[in-house]
């Protein structure tokens, strides 16, 4: 069978759907013919090189070739050991490599690319599969569940459905749905918390015995995963504390901290500038593009403690109220109709529906 060549153009066609939003990964990689995986990849590769579109002057200054056979030599030998450097540095970040890999480069094979970006050349053929269907009917159950028995991590989860719901299944699978797709993690204290990146900074819990007495005050986000009939999404909402008002809000197919830090930044722009803004220890958070859009307008950055979801109540009181009222009620497999039927639910939440919070006023 011959392989599909996916040009540039191709590409950009589709990157440019996925950052629209409206579309789950599922929906694109159906409509295209391409994997899910593969979209992320372009939509990370397209968005962190977005910024040369606007920069000037950036075409390469040509240095002299050493003419000098040992000067060359020196270079050749410099260089080999610069290449061995970022190559060490990119696997100890867990860098994703294969974006870089040019598949008709004129001069260099696909074998070669491969050895000089340290992967497999297998890595780089293999194909990722789609969630099947289980994965998304389990992932379904798992997140109603989970907003009943906010308290019970992945052995209890995985008990649950094995043999009260009678799924033959293994821990394994439960343990990434729950983590890694879904970002779930159990309200009381344990090892698998709020997976946050070994590298970047946390911040501390701000909101401990603080009276919230304002709006503008205490603002709270958080990322919640939205079940489809044939795929997923994920919803970010960034609340103010006090008047439970929703001031900003979107949905995405990707995580990643550059989409958290645009959101926060839409309700800075509609609504000013809180006090502080409370969070988990996600890796979207904790990241140099999040907490700088935070840190830059003089907002103090709060973290909720390892294992205690709880901290951030106020948005997962949240999640549970648009999922019982409006998601669950109203299963789509169109991101376009999930994005408009959240637009209609967040306009009545905010504006009509009273809160017991509130002495059941609407804001």
């Amino acid at each position: 069978m011959t392989k599909r060549k996916l040009t540039s153009v191709f590409k950009s066609k589709v990157v440019l759907e996925a950052l629209s939003e409206r579309y789950s990964l599922s929906e694109l990689a159906q409509k295209h013919q391409v994997a899910p995986t593969q979209i992320s990849t372009w939509k990370k590769e397209f968005l962190s090189n977005a910024s040369l579109v606007f920069e000037k002057g950036t075409s390469r200054n040509t240095e002299s070739v050493p003419t000098d056979r040992d000067e060359l030599l020196r270079t050749i030998g410099e260089q080999k050991v610069e290449i061995d450097f970022f190559k060490k540095k990119f696997k100890e970040t867990g860098m994703n490599m294969l974006p870089f890999i040019q598949k008709d480069h004129p001069q260099l094979s696909i074998s070669h690319q491969c050895s000089l970006l340290g992967i497999n050349r297998s890595t780089y053929y293999y194909t990722p599969v789609a969630e099947d269907a289980l994965n998304l009917e389990l992932m379904r159950l798992i997140d109603e569940h989970y907003l009943l028995h906010p308290y019970k991590g992945v052995p209890r989860m995985y008990i649950w459905l094995k043999m009260d719901k009678g799924y033959q299944i293994n821990i394994k699978r439960i343990e990434r749905l729950y983590y890694n797709l879904m970002g779930l993690r159990a309200i009381v204290p344990g090892p698998h918390t709020s997976k946050r990146h070994p590298e970047h900074a946390v911040y501390p819990y701000l909101l401990r015995n603080l009276e919230i007495t304002n709006p503008n005050q205490v603002w709270a986000t958080d990322i919640t995963y939205i079940p489809m009939l044939h795929g997923y999404l994920h919803l970010m909402a960034v609340i103010d504390v006090h008047s439970r008002f929703i001031l900003s809000w979107d949905i995405s197919n990707t995580l990643d901290a550059t989409w958290c830090a645009g959101v926060v930044q839409n309700s800075i722009v509609l609504w000013g500038i809180p006090q502080i803004i409370n969070t988990d220890q996600g890796s979207q958070f904790t990241a140099a593009e999040f907490t700088a859009t935070v840190l830059d307008n003089g907002i103090k950055l709060s973290m909720d403690g390892k294992g205690r979801a709880i901290d951030n109540i106020f948005i997962e009181r949240f999640w549970r109220t648009i999922k019982y009222e409006h998601v669950y009620l109203n299963p789509t497999n169109d991101g376009q109709q999930l994005f408009k039927g959240i637009h209609t639910y967040m306009n009545y939440y905010n504006m009509e529906r009273r809160h017991e919070s509130l002495n059941y006023c609407t804001v």
